[in-house]
């Protein structure tokens, strides 16, 4: 029996679980589209990594739609630190935050023959895909930037629930950051093993993350009583207005 990918199936379920009570019960803001959108996307990656690994769908084509999916997780989670740190100031100059995504999105579409399944495993994938180093380089820089605004925004942050936020956000992202710490490491061992397979284990660590962003999002979402009682409160404003 092929149990190939099946730890990919687990995460993928309990995601698209998480991802239906929370487009059902959560407040759609700024912040929490941008949540949900990477929910979204964790997803679907751990859905296309099944398929690819337990149902044999190997051509080019679908490690491709897999780095697709992935390549705009770590803009978005940089654009969502941004949104959160900056008063919900989003302009049109971050739409920059995602042309090395959509670069390497349309350059592997020219080179989609080179994609390739290197190992598939109970617990992660790995592939061969052209210019896997700096496709890493741009991959793990926003990630990077975003620990770095974390980190200085927590200390400046008077409002107890952003600070929170702030908080399980930076724990988690430094918690998939482990994978890239320990992959290099053994790189410089001379080991290649993990560094191949990168993508894949930090979509299993993004797990943590994926439950810290539906935290983020009830937080964010004021329950039934409290948005009764924000209505009430703004009626009862402009009454007496």
């Amino acid at each position: 029996m092929n149990f190939d990918g099946i730890v990919s199936l687990f995460i993928a379920c309990i995601e698209w679980i998480l991802l239906i009570n929370l487009l059902i019960f959560s407040k759609k803001d700024k912040t929490n589209v941008i949540a949900l959108i990477m929910i979204t996307l964790l997803a679907g990656y751990q859905t296309m990594e099944f398929i690819i690994c337990n149902l044999g769908f190997t051509k080019p084509v679908f490690p491709y739609i897999a780095f697709l999916i992935i390549s705009y997780l770590p803009p978005l989670n940089l654009l969502l630190v941004l949104n959160l740190t900056q008063n919900n100031s989003l302009g049109r100059k971050n739409i920059l935050l995602f042309s090395p995504a959509l670069f390497f999105s349309i350059f592997y579409l020219f080179k989609l023959d080179q994609f390739q399944i290197a190992k598939c495993t109970v617990l992660y994938a790995s592939y061969h895909y052209p210019l896997g180093d700096l496709y890493g380089f741009f991959y793990y820089i926003p990630i990077l930037i975003s620990i770095l605004i974390l980190i200085r925004s927590i200390p400046k942050a008077d409002d107890k629930r952003k600070k929170l936020i702030f908080k399980v956000l930076l724990y988690s992202t430094i918690f998939i950051s482990l994978p890239v710490i320990v992959g290099f490491s053994l790189m410089f061992a001379g080991s290649y093993t993990i560094i191949s397979s990168m993508e894949s284990i930090m979509c299993k660590f993004a797990f943590v993350y994926a439950l810290s962003l539906s935290f983020l999002i009830l937080y964010n979402s004021p329950f039934k009583d409290e948005r009764n009682y924000f209505k009430y409160l703004s009626g009862y404003k402009q009454w007496n207005s």
